[in-house]
């Protein structure tokens, strides 16, 4: 699939990436009939958040990517009237079905949870979906003062199928709720899965979230399972993850046992990640938002991408272990256009670089007409790895001060795609940025340092048919 930007400050064209949107939060990863299927938040009318739909790609290859009609629509007078926000899709019994969370004209940061189903399930497209009128929970259980309360995600574990569900009390305390849904028509209130009151939590996250929003569990070979967490202060902040054990409490419940956890991404544009388990992987999108004043986003009349898909995993120790999905290797052009005798050299507009070094190296990949550098500084010796990108302001309050990776940091991969940039350190840690090319920029690879490995692909979006 190719997107090609229309503005000097270019947009996301290869990486697997889905369309230019508002606002692109990812929804519902799943597999059918041999594709993957991919909704997004979307609003059809304006690059503004509000009047959300669901809009729907899918790919058998995780590269190629054809577009569908819009899966979700709000439905005048529903319970999702004010938009279909965040959810998950699941296989219930044959019928793809669509849990979201729904919010009408009156809601005040609460949500219900909604169903869609597939009309046509044998259809491998899944173009045709049906919301059911009502929801299958109109709001928070009673007595614990809810005050945010969304995004379902739904797994299985011991035979049974649960849901987990964001939340946020009145007393500043974030959440993630359990929710019994073998049967997807019929919900029962399970307790509390975790909160911000966990000690392992509380040292992983602070104290800074008031609402735990997007919840994603996955399970890995070694038995351990990863909650993914997006981390609301009355806006959304930033992402972490914690390791840990699912738990009988009681006669018919669970409890997560966190035992580890940190950032899931050390960027500033990363939030809401959505995770997609299959038999022998986990796969993880994320929403990188727009980085630039909202006029900027008017001009160009688009907001918001996916990262590339990533798999994730934990090391032994419970540490995130994640690397770029194997398929993007098929986007690389025939040769590559760095090697390890090229020290300099013109970079396009979207390639796939990795750089092995032993010694401290600077890899220069933007120089701005005043002559300052966008750079990746790996210093093996130090255990970091720091992006600096003063020079390309971004807006937000985190700011546009370097960053600072301590992680084993021999290696890096960077991906680029137009103003999308993913730096992976290794296999242990991300950093998920947006940086807007200038007319005056000069795009060219520099490397300086010793004993080191280059190599560096175009990427280069497929052809369909």
């Amino acid at each position: 699939m190719s997107l090609t930007a229309q503005s000097p400050d270019p947009a996301p064209r290869a990486s697997g990436c889905v369309p230019r949107q508002l606002d692109q939060r990812p929804n519902g990863p799943f597999r059918w009939r041999g594709r993957h299927h991919l909704f997004y938040q979307h609003n059809p009318a304006a690059p503004v958040h509000t009047n959300v739909h669901w809009g729907h790609v899918s790919s058998a290859d995780l590269v190629r990517w054809e577009h569908h009609p819009i899966a979700l629509t709000p439905m005048p007078g529903g319970p999702d009237e004010a938009g279909c926000w965040s959810g998950c899709v699941v296989d219930d019994d044959g019928t793809p079905t669509a849990v979201y969370t729904g919010v009408d004209r009156h809601h005040t940061g609460l949500g219900t949870i909604c169903l869609a189903r597939a009309v046509v399930p044998e259809d491998e497209t899944l173009t045709d979906w049906k919301p059911l009128p009502t929801p299958v929970v109109t709001g928070p259980p009673a007595g614990l003062d809810v005050v945010m309360f969304r995004d379902p995600f739904v797994f299985r574990s011991g035979g049974r199928r649960w849901a987990l569900v964001g939340a946020g009390h009145a007393d500043g305390t974030p959440s993630v709720l359990l929710y019994d849904c073998d049967d997807l028509a019929d919900w029962r209130f399970a307790g509390v899965f975790l909160d911000g009151n966990d000690p392992v939590a509380a040292d992983a996250f602070g104290d800074g979230a008031v609402g735990w929003e997007c919840p994603q569990l996955y399970s890995t070979a070694g038995g351990d399972w990863v909650l993914v967490l997006s981390l609301w202060d009355g806006n959304p902040c930033t992402t972490g993850y914690l390791t840990g054990r699912l738990e009988p409490y009681g006669e018919a419940e669970l409890r997560f046992a966190a035992r580890t956890g940190g950032r899931l991404d050390h960027g500033r544009d990363f939030y809401a990640p959505a995770v997609l388990q299959e038999p022998d992987r986990a796969l993880m999108w994320g929403w990188s938002w727009e980085a630039r004043e909202q006029g900027e986003v008017d001009r160009v009349g688009w907001a918001g991408v996916l990262t590339a898909p990533r798999v994730v995993d934990v090391h032994p120790g419970g540490t995130l272990r994640v690397v770029p999905a194997p398929e993007l290797e098929l986007l690389r052009a025939a040769e590559p256009f760095a090697t390890s005798a090229d020290r300099r050299t013109v970079l396009p507009e979207a390639y796939d670089l990795t750089v092995t070094a032993s010694g401290r190296t600077t890899v220069s990949l933007l120089r701005s007409a005043s002559g300052a550098e966008l750079t990746v500084v790996l210093d093996p010796d130090d255990g970091t790895v720091t992006l600096d990108r003063g020079d390309w302001p971004r807006t937000g309050r985190e700011g546009s001060g370097p960053i600072v990776v301590r992680a084993p940091a021999g290696e890096v991969r960077i991906l680029v795609d137009g103003s999308l940039f993913e730096l992976f350190v290794g296999d242990r840690a991300t950093v998920t940025e947006r940086v807007y090319r200038r007319a005056d920029d000069v795009a060219e690879l520099v490397v300086t340092g010793a004993s080191i490995a280059v190599t560096g692909w175009e990427l280069v979006p497929p052809t369909h048919g």
